[in-house]
C-alpha cells in the first residue's frame, strides 16, 4: 500500500452536444483548469474515512462490513464493486480529504470529477489487473455513475474530465473519441447560482426525444438519427405527433451543429469567430426547442453577447448551472464584468486542462 496518494480532476464543460449523448449522438466537451482533488495518508484502521469539508460532510467505510447491495446513487460504493472485476479488493484503511474549487451542482460535473479521483485512488492504492489508462479510469466512473442504476445519462462527464483536453466523443455502442490539443483561448464559464435538477431534467427529455425517434422507426425500421441531416428533417417530421415534432427537430440541429464544429476543430488553426457562431446556434436550440433555459441563464447569455462575446450558452441539462463562453482573447474581463451585472453567482476565465492525474506517488502516470 502506497504511504500518501493525491489525485486530481478537472471540471469539464460542454461546447456542442448537450442533450446529445443519451441519444448516441456525440458532444464536443472541454475539461478546464478548476480540479476536485483527494489526498489520501494510509492508517492503522481497516476504515476509508472520506473527509468533504466543502459540504462538512464526512463518511466512514468500514472494509469489513461492506454491504452486498449497493444503494441507488451511492456512486463511490458502486465504483468499488465495478473495480472488483478488476481485482481490485480494498485492504487497509486511509484517511482521505476530497475538496477542490469545481462548482458543485452547477453543470461542470463536480460529482464526476470527485468520482474519476475516487477511481484514480482505489487502482492506486489497491492495484488492478489491467493497466491505469485514462481510458480505464473514465469507463469505471461512467459505469458507477450512469449504467450501475440504470441512470440517464451518457458518457460525456467522465470521459471528457478523465481523457482532458478538447474532445470528440461518439457516444453510442461503439465508442470513438478524438481529442484535440489545440488552444481555444478566452474560454469562461458563469454560474448562475441556480442549482440544476439533472435527474428530472435529463429524464423527461430523453423519453420524449426516443420516444420521437421510435415513432419515426416504427415506419421506417432502418431508421437511424445519427444519419439524417438538416436537409432530410422535413421528411421524417411527419412521422410523429405535432407534441414530438420539436424533440426530434432538436435532435437534428443539435446533431447538426456538433458536426459543422467537428469540421471547425479540425483545421489546422481554430478559428473562433466560426466556434462562437455555432454555440449560438447551438443555444438557440436548446432555449427554443428543448426549453432548458431560465431568465438569469438567458440574460447572462445576453449579457455576454452584448459586452462582445463571440458565443455563449448553457451547458448540460439546464434549468440552471452554467453557461460557457467563448470571447476574444484580451476581452474576458469586459465579458465577466458583463456576466457579473447580468446576475451571474460567479464568472471566470478558464483554459483548457489536460485531465485526470496523480499527482502523488510522482512516478505514477496515466496513459
Amino acid at each position: 500500500m502506497k504511504e500518501k496518494i493525491v489525485a486530481i480532476a478537472p471540471g469539464r464543460t460542454c461546447l456542442f452536444g448537450d442533450h446529445q449523448d443519451y441519444l448516441g449522438l456525440p458532444v464536443i466537451a472541454c475539461a478546464f483548469d478548476r480540479h476536485i482533488q483527494l489526498s489520501a495518508t494510509k492508517n492503522t484502521t481497516e476504515k476509508l474515512v472520506i473527509n468533504m469539508p466543502d459540504i462538512d460532510g464526512q463518511r466512514v467505510i468500514d472494509l469489513n462490513a461492506m454491504p452486498s447491495k449497493v444503494k441507488k446513487g451511492d456512486h463511490l460504493m458502486a465504483a468499488l464493486q465495478i473495480l472488483e472485476r478488476f481485482d481490485c479488493f480494498p485492504e487497509g484503511g486511509y484517511d482521505l480529504t476530497i475538496s477542490g474549487n469545481v462548482a458543485i451542482n452547477s453543470g461542470t460535473s463536480s460529482s464526476s470529477a470527485l468520482l474519476i479521483t475516487w477511481t484514480l485512488f482505489l487502482v492506486t492504492a489497491y492495484g488492478c489487473n489491467v493497466p491505469v489508462t485514462k481510458e480505464f479510469v473514465s469507463q469505471v466512473a461512467y459505469e458507477a455513475e450512469v449504467t450501475f442504476h440504470g441512470a440517464p445519462g451518457g458518457k460525456m462527464d467522465q470521459y471528457s474530465i478523465g481523457l482532458g483536453g478538447i474532445i470528440y466523443l461518439e457516444t453510442g455502442e461503439n465508442l470513438n473519441f478524438e481529442v484535440f490539443h489545440k488552444p481555444l483561448t478566452g474560454l469562461i464559464v458563469a454560474e448562475s447560482g441556480i442549482p440544476k435538477d439533472t435527474t428530472g431534467v435529463l429524464g423527461e427529455l430523453k423519453e420524449k426525444a426516443l420516444l420521437a425517434i421510435n415513432k419515426v422507426k416504427e415506419k421506417l425500421p432502418n431508421f437511424e438519427i445519427s444519419e439524417v441531416t438538416k436537409a432530410d428533417l422535413p421528411k421524417y417530421r411527419n412521422y410523429v405527433s405535432d407534441e414530438l415534432k420539436i424533440f426530434l427537430d432538436a435532435a437534428v440541429l443539435n446533431h447538426d451543429v456538433t458536426q459543422k464544429a467537428l469540421k471547425e476543430f479540425k483545421r489546422n488553426e481554430l478559428d473562433p469567430v466560426e466556434i462562437g457562431n455555432l454555440m449560438n446556434q447551438h443555444h438557440n436550440v436548446l432555449k427554443n426547442y428543448l426549453n432548458i433555459t431560465v431568465p438569469r441563464i438567458d440574460a447572462m447569455v445576453d449579457g455576454a453577447l452584448g459586452a462582445g462575446a463571440l458565443g455563449a450558452k448553457i451547458v448540460g441539462s439546464g434549468r440552471g448551472g452554467s453557461i460557457v463562453v467563448l470571447a476574444r482573447d484580451g476581452e474576458q474581463d469586459k465579458v465577466i464584468q458583463a456576466l457579473i451585472k447580468a446576475g451571474a453567482k460567479d464568472a471566470y476565465a478558464v483554459q483548457v486542462d489536460k485531465g485526470a492525474q496523480i499527482l502523488e506517488p510522482k512516478l505514477k502516470t496515466l496513459i
